[in-house]
C-alpha cells in the first residue's frame, strides 16, 4: 500500500505564536522609544477620531437638518468648517512655545471670565434649550461662542502657572488652594448661573484633577468632592427639570416620552446594532427619536450604524489618546508642561467617560459632547486648542527637543547655501 510522505511546510518552519507576540512586543516597544513617539500617539488616534467624528455627524444630522432647515447639509456644512478652523488652530498652537503659554495664562482666565459674564448682558446673552450659556455675536449660528468651553482650557493654563510660581510651597494648603479654588469656583458660579449643570461638573473634576497632581492631601481631595457632590445634589433637587432626570435615570419606565425618551431611545439604538452595525447611513433612531443624535447622543448613533466594534473602536481610540496624554505629562521636561498636560488629558477623558456612561444609562443625562466626534463648533474647536497644546508639550521632552533642534540645525546650512548658490551662478 502507497504510503503518503508528509510534504515540508513552503518557507521553511513555521514559528510558533508565542515567537510573533515577543517579536511585535519588541518591535512595538522599539517604535515608543522614538523621540516623536508621543506627537504621533496624539496626532493619529486624534485624527481618525476627528475623521470618523465628520462621518457620523453627516450622518446623524441629515435628516433633522432637512426637516428643520430643508438642507440635508446644514449642519455638516458647518462641522467642517469649524474642523478646517480647528486645524489651523492646531498648527499655531503646537509651534507656540510652553513659555508663551505661562506668561499668557492669566490673560486666558480674564478673558475667560469676562466672556463667561457676558452671557448675561443683553443683546449678547443667548438660550438653547434652557441653556443660557452662549454669546450671540450675530443671526449667524457660526458667531456663537460658548465661553464656559474656553473656561476649561483657562483654567488648566492658569492653574498651571499659579502651581508652577507655587511649587517649593504647595504642601502648605493656603498657598495651593489660594487663588486657585476661588478663581475655579467662579468659573463654576457662573456656569451654574448658566443652567449649565454638565459644564460645571467637567469644571470641578477638572479642579480636582489638577489638585490631584499636585499631590493634594486626599483629606483636601475628599472634601472638595463632598462639597461638589452635595453642592450637585441640592442643585438636582431645587430644578424639576434635572430631578425629573434623576428619577427617570433610576427608574426605566417613568415618564417614557419625557425625561425617558432620549435615553431609552439611545439604548435602543445601541442594541439594534449588534457587532457590526446596520451600516452608515442605516439609523433608524436619527429619524426623529433622538433630536441630539449628532451631539450628546452620537455615540448612539455610531453604536446603531457600526455596531459594537466601532462603538469599541471608538472607546480604543481615545484610551490612546488618554495614554498618550499621559505619557507626555511624566516626560515632560518642565513642571508647568507636565501639568498642563495632565491636566487637558484628565479633562478630555474624564468628558469622554461622562459622555460614554450616559450614552450607556450608566449617568443621568448630563448635556456633555463626546471629544473630536459631536458636532459643536466652541467645544470642537476648543478640544482641538487643548489637543495643539498638548503637541507643544510633547515638544518639550528632552529627547523630542533635542530631535528638532537637531533637524532644525541641519535645515540651517541647506537655507543659506540655497541663498548663496544664484549670486554665484551670476558671477
Amino acid at each position: 500500500m502507497a504510503t503518503i510522505t508528509p510534504t515540508k511546510p513552503r518557507g521553511g518552519r513555521a514559528r510558533p505564536p508565542q515567537q510573533d507576540a515577543e517579536r511585535l512586543l519588541s518591535t512595538a516597544t522599539a517604535w515608543l522609544q522614538h523621540p516623536l513617539a508621543s506627537m504621533y500617539l496624539v496626532i493619529v488616534p486624534s485624527a481618525l477620531l476627528l475623521g470618523l467624528g465628520t462621518v457620523m455627524v453627516w450622518s446623524a444630522s441629515s435628516v433633522f437638518s432637512y426637516t428643520q432647515f430643508g438642507d440635508a447639509y446644514y449642519y455638516i456644512e458647518r462641522q467642517v468648517a469649524w474642523v478646517l478652523v480647528g486645524l489651523v488652530v492646531v498648527f499655531i498652537t503646537q509651534k507656540v512655545r510652553i513659555d508663551a503659554l505661562k506668561r499668557l495664562s492669566w490673560a486666558a482666565f480674564l478673558v475667560t471670565g469676562l466672556l463667561m459674564v457676558l452671557t448675561f448682558v443683553e443683546p449678547f446673552r443667548y438660550c438653547v434649550k434652557g441653556n443660557c450659556n452662549w454669546i450671540n455675536l450675530s443671526s449667524n449660528s457660526m458667531l456663537r461662542l460658548q465661553p464656559s468651553e474656553f473656561a476649561k482650557i483657562a483654567l488648566i493654563l492658569w492653574a498651571a502657572g499659579l502651581f508652577t510660581a507655587k511649587r517649593k510651597v504647595l504642601a502648605e494648603p493656603r498657598h495651593l488652594l489660594f487663588p486657585f479654588l476661588p478663581g475655579a469656583a467662579l468659573l463654576i458660579g457662573l456656569t451654574m448661573l448658566q443652567h449649565d449643570l454638565g459644564t460645571a461638573i467637567i469644571i470641578g473634576a477638572i479642579v480636582v484633577a489638577l489638585l490631584w497632581c499636585v499631590g493634594a492631601s486626599w483629606r483636601i481631595l475628599g472634601a472638595i468632592a463632598g462639597l461638589a457632590a452635595f453642592g450637585a445634589t441640592a442643585l438636582a433637587i431645587l430644578e424639576p427639570a434635572r430631578m425629573r432626570r434623576i428619577t427617570g435615570f433610576l427608574n426605566p419606565a417613568f415618564d417614557p416620552q419625557g425625561a425617558n425618551f432620549q435615553p431609552n431611545q439611545a439604548q435602543l439604538g445601541m442594541a439594534s446594532g449588534g457587532w457590526w452595525g446596520v451600516g452608515i447611513g442605516g439609523s433608524r433612531q436619527k429619524w426623529g427619536s433622538l433630536s441630539e443624535a449628532h451631539t450628546d447622543y452620537v455615540l448612539a448613533i455610531i453604536g446603531e450604524e457600526l455596531g459594537v466594534i466601532g462603538t469599541l473602536g471608538v472607546i480604543a481610540l481615545l484610551m490612546v489618546l488618554g495614554y498618550a496624554g499621559l505619557r507626555i505629562a511624566l516626560r515632560s521636561g518642565t513642571f508647568y508642561a507636565r501639568i498642563v498636560a495632565a491636566g487637558i488629558t484628565c479633562w478630555l477623558m474624564a468628558q469622554a467617560m461622562v459622555n460614554v456612561f450616559v450614552v450607556l444609562r450608566l449617568l443621568p443625562v448630563l448635556g456633555v459632547t463626546l471629544p473630536l466626534v459631536s458636532y459643536g463648533g466652541s467645544s470642537l474647536v476648543v478640544n482641538l486648542i487643548a489637543l495643539g497644546i498638548l503637541l507643544a508639550c510633547a515638544r518639550e521632552e528632552p529627547a523630542a527637543r533635542a530631535l528638532l533642534d537637531r533637524q532644525r540645525a541641519a535645515r540651517q546650512p541647506r537655507a543659506r547655501l540655497s541663498a548663496v548658490l544664484p549670486v554665484i551662478r551670476r558671477r
